[in-house]
């Protein structure tokens, strides 16, 4: 593992940190105004602003990895952002992690960073032209549509949407939540993953299809709050399928059966994307509690003087720095040996990295006293965005689930060793 920056990755860094000090971070205190003024699912325009400068400074769609284009496609072009390697790419997010919305300004937010890479992997040249390339611009966005309020979600096989052929079409039922991104006006399309064949074996009965969101019988419920937030203009859906009639040839993803194929292939980049991020928000979080510690007396002195708060603060240090090292291990794994090969550094890296910053958050929030649960120093919404990472692309027990299972698979037969063994000297004892 060589984990020293590449001149284009220092590069970059260089450019998107000096792009964060010029225009995302004073950029700040408008964004949160025109969010909070008038109708909550809108356009924001200093949001639309910064993409523009953004894009021309060529700082746009960075996340796309190297192009392997599908072996079902006969590609006569492709479709590139900056093709950094996940390793390459780790440092970058970990800065636009800073900042809630600045993914964004760069093209580079989920869930659309998900769907372009599955685009990109398994769609068709027509399939591309019509969405990715919007996408691709900026110009649309786009919703991923898989959770589902009936059943066990974690366990995918679970999923209940029904895709059933008729004629050219599939009509699509279902009632799918957690769809973020729906409450943007710009939000176009949405993959759904459902059943297609219910009698097929287990992982071969799902499919993922395009709909595009303004399709008759498309019914958006509710938006979902997270800790009473609503999350717009961005936000998370319930929302309802009702015979949506699309066409076979226009809406399938790779084949019938391959849902979960897609599934993996997107969801290993998006969990350390999420994860990278998440490290910013964790750095953000012991500034301002070094900060407030530093510049506030309790009982005739500075709190960052009391032995429990350098404790505190070395810890959180220490975790950083730890689970830095850790994301960088997963990315050079996914980059050198591909997702599949790399699921143990995936998992326990979505595993640590949003408990590591809930505790930073936490400390941080206590440093603040009350006005730490407040809005005014961006804490509590922090604590709020990062507490669902821990159900976010699969919730802590199932990472921990292939943790565990990855490290058993160790010790091979050993439980039919210890068996054995115990039955021998059952025997031995009655003779």
């Amino acid at each position: 593992m060589d984990f020293d920056f590449t001149p284009r990755q220092k590069d970059l860094i260089a450019r998107v940190s000096a792009f964060m000090d010029d225009h995302v971070y004073p950029a700040v205190p408008t964004f949160d105004a025109q969010v909070a003024e008038g109708e909550r699912w809108k356009v924001i325009p200093v949001l639309e602003e910064l993409k523009t400068k953004a894009k021309a400074a060529g700082l746009w769609n960075m996340f796309m990895p190297p192009s392997s284009g599908h072996p079902h496609v006969d590609d006569t072009f492709e479709f590139e952002g900056q093709q950094l390697t996940n390793l390459e790419y780790a440092p970058i997010a970990e800065i636009m992690g800073r900042v809630t919305f600045a993914s964004e300004v760069f093209n580079c937010s989920a869930p659309d960073t998900g769907n372009m890479e599955v685009f990109n992997r398994y769609g068709t040249l027509e399939q591309k032209e019509r969405w990715l390339r919007p996408l691709m611009n900026g110009d649309i966005r786009s919703a991923f549509l898989m959770t589902e309020p009936a059943v066990a979600s974690s366990d995918a096989t679970n999923i209940e949407t029904r895709i059933e052929r008729d004629g050219d079409d599939y009509v699509i039922n279902g009632r799918k939540w957690w769809s973020s991104g729906v409450g943007d006006p710009r939000c176009k399309v949405a993959i759904v993953m459902g059943k297609t064949n219910p009698s097929a074996a287990g992982h071969q009965q799902q499919s993922q299809v395009l709909v595009p969101l303004d399709h008759p019988g498309v019914k958006v419920i509710r938006m979902l709050p997270v800790f009473g937030y609503d999350d717009a203009p961005h936000g998370h859906a319930e929302v309802v399928l009702e015979n949506v009639r699309v066409n076979v040839e226009e809406s399938l993803l790779l084949g019938e059966g391959r849902g979960f194929e897609i599934a993996q292939g997107r969801l290993g980049p998006g969990r350390i994307h999420h994860c990278m991020r998440t490290i910013g928000a964790a750095e953000v979080a012991l500034e301002r509690m070094c900060q407030r510690l530093m510049t506030r007396k309790a009982f005739g002195k500075y709190i960052s003087e009391q032995s429990v708060w350098e404790e505190r603060v070395a810890t959180a240090r220490t975790d950083i720095e730890m689970t830095r090292l850790l994301c960088f291990k997963a990315a050079d794994m996914m980059d050198k040996a591909g997702n599949k090969s790399a699921r143990l550094e995936i998992a326990m890296i979505k595993v640590q990295a949003p408990n590591m910053a809930l505790r930073i958050l936490d400390d941080a929030i206590q440093a603040h006293g009350a006005i730490g649960v407040a809005e005014d120093f961006g804490l509590a919404r922090s604590y709020a965005t990062q507490r669902t990472l821990r159900l976010a692309d699969g919730p802590d027990e199932v990472h921990n689930r292939t943790i565990a299972r990855l490290e058993f698979s160790k010790y091979g037969d050993l439980q039919y060793k210890i068996r054995a063994d115990q039955e021998q000297r059952e025997m031995a004892t009655a003779r």
